[in-house]
């Protein structure tokens, strides 16, 4: 097995374990959301209404946190993405061996009588035909080991 295949297994297996952590982190046993609303200054609580670019990006903060700690716990550090539409929204970097990144994109989408939406997987920009350009991209698209999208599927109504 080649060195960077061995970091491609480790982090698929430390990424699958994360997802199934991130179950009962985000939800109860019976399925409901952990989080139901949010709080201003003046302690008024608000429900978070049904607009799924709200409830998209209130899922991504709410586990923000974990992925900082999931980072850390398996040796990488994080760089978030310096544009709001560059690839991808997290790149993983090794501690100890900064040439291994992997891109993890977060994508949200909601279900609906057992169907989900689909999830959109952005613009595919020049960077997959330029892979050695840094347009549109955290850094060039062939410097990323691997490249996985961390999908989250909410019900309709939260």
């Amino acid at each position: 097995m080649c060195k960077k295949e061995k970091y491609i297994n480790e982090f698929e297996d430390s990424i699958y374990g994360f997802v199934e952590e991130q179950k009962q982190y985000v939800s109860t046993e019976n399925g409901d959301w952990t989080i139901k609303g949010f709080i201003d200054i003046y302690k008024n609580i608000f429900t978070i209404s049904s607009d799924t670019k709200i409830v998209s990006k209130i899922l991504e903060i709410h586990i923000f946190p974990e992925i900082l700690k999931f980072a850390g716990k398996i040796g990488y550090k994080i760089v978030l993405a310096e544009h709001q539409n560059w690839y991808p929204d997290i790149t993983f970097v090794h501690k100890k061996n900064e040439e291994i990144k992997f891109a993890l994109d977060l994508k949200t989408t909601f279900r609906r009588n057992n169907n989900s939406a689909g999830f959109t997987l952005g613009s595919h920009g020049s960077y997959f035909k330029d892979r050695d350009k840094s347009k549109n991209i955290q850094f060039p698209y062939n410097q990323y080991t691997g490249h996985y999208c961390l999908g989250i599927i909410y019900p309709y109504r939260l």
